[in-house]
């Protein structure tokens, strides 16, 4: 049996529960999570909630047991579990498993396209655990050998964890959507960890200036402390105007208008936010301007991350600073915490006793 975090309700606290995983599949890898993050795309599961289910799509750990069919990974390697992808669409061969034709019902589900959940309650009731190809909010998970990233042994897991989603999405999209060149310019709007992740990004690619724009000043205080040229409030953004690239996070319509109206000409725009409002553009006013919706920052995970912990041991992206720990039996506090904006980026340690 693993201890987890299970949701039982759209709108209910997780408890922790004992759950029993069943035996990873050819293609999959059982692993000891170590930490696992949260993220805003987590809530997401109470939206779609259709039963008892583990949720988490940012983990790290260690490999216990792999499937007959794996031959990348070993078990007592090092691993960040990012998104999954089907390996067999023409687009995951051309290595873009971003565009993965299957994204939606290998991620954004518990279940689905072949990978059926494979935990069961103490009690045998089925629970589901292929959140994001993962379910990582347990002592034990099962992903796949697409979703599963071997990483070098000697940096602690515990930091590494935010790298399966919130940050590669923020990094990525600057280095690998915009592709930002020394002296361009941005403007982020959303001082989360994933438009936090964007700003240190940019500063390690040389962008002549960034601007960050967040209602919090906790997270415009520390905007600036990571390379941050100026912090906006929300009501400050009017005259934002001649930036080569703008970042949206929070999927606001407010705040998608004002980054498309901070663009020059040529200016790109990148969404990420997960939220249901909608963006309204005058076509007079878009000469020049480009809007696109971005996946993950269009990352290559297997390439992509070993990348970003590179940049981290060079000192150019400590992305370090926008964590902080909680044990998993304190998942409903991180929770909040996050929800309310005190913490950028909670990270949930299996162990018992967080370091803060």
């Amino acid at each position: 049996m693993v201890r987890a975090a299970v949701l039982r309700s759209a709108d209910g606290p997780f408890r922790i529960e004992e759950v029993k995983l069943g035996e990873p599949g050819p293609h999959e890898v059982l692993v000891r999570v170590v930490a696992a993050g949260m993220c805003h795309t987590d809530a997401m599961a109470r939206m779609i909630f259709n039963g008892p289910a583990v949720v988490g799509h940012e983990g790290a750990g260690v490999v216990e047991a792999v499937g007959s069919a794996v031959t990348t990974l070993a078990p007592g390697d090092h691993v960040v579990l990012t998104f999954d992808s089907c390996g067999t669409c023409p687009v995951c061969a051309r290595a873009m498993p971003y565009h993965c034709t299957a994204f939606e019902a290998l991620n954004l589900g518990l279940g689905g396209h072949g990978r059926a959940p494979s935990a069961t309650s103490d009690t045998g009731e089925q629970v589901g655990n292929r959140w994001f190809g993962q379910s990582s909010f347990a002592e034990y998970c099962i992903s796949t050998e697409r979703n599963t990233v071997k990483v070098d042994p000697t940096v602690p897991l515990e930091l590494l964890a935010p790298l399966g989603c919130g940050v590669t999405t923020g990094a990525g999209s600057v280095l690998n959507v915009m592709r930002l060149r020394p002296g361009d310019r941005l403007a982020v709007f959303g001082a989360g960890a994933v438009g936090l992740a964007a700003v240190l990004a940019a500063k390690a690619a040389g962008a002549g200036e960034v601007v960050a724009v967040d209602p919090h000043e906790n997270r415009r205080t520390l905007a600036l402390e990571l390379g941050a040229d100026r912090a906006l409030e929300p009501s400050e953004v009017a005259g934002l105007r001649g930036f080569d690239f703008s970042f949206d996070t929070t999927a606001r319509a407010s705040a998608m208008s004002a980054a498309v109206d901070a663009l020059g000409r040529p200016g790109l725009c990148v969404l990420v936010g997960a939220g249901q409002e909608s963006l309204t553009i005058l076509p007079a006013l878009m000469p020049g301007k480009t809007i696109t919706y971005a996946y993950m920052g269009h990352a290559n995970p297997p390439v992509f991350i070993p990348e970003l912990i590179r940049l981290w041991q060079s000192g150019r992206f400590p992305f370090d600073a926008l964590t902080k720990s909680f044990p998993l039996a304190d998942i409903n506090e991180a929770e909040n915490a996050s929800a309310i904006g005190t913490v950028i980026k909670p990270v949930l340690l299996m162990k018992e006793e967080a370091d803060g």
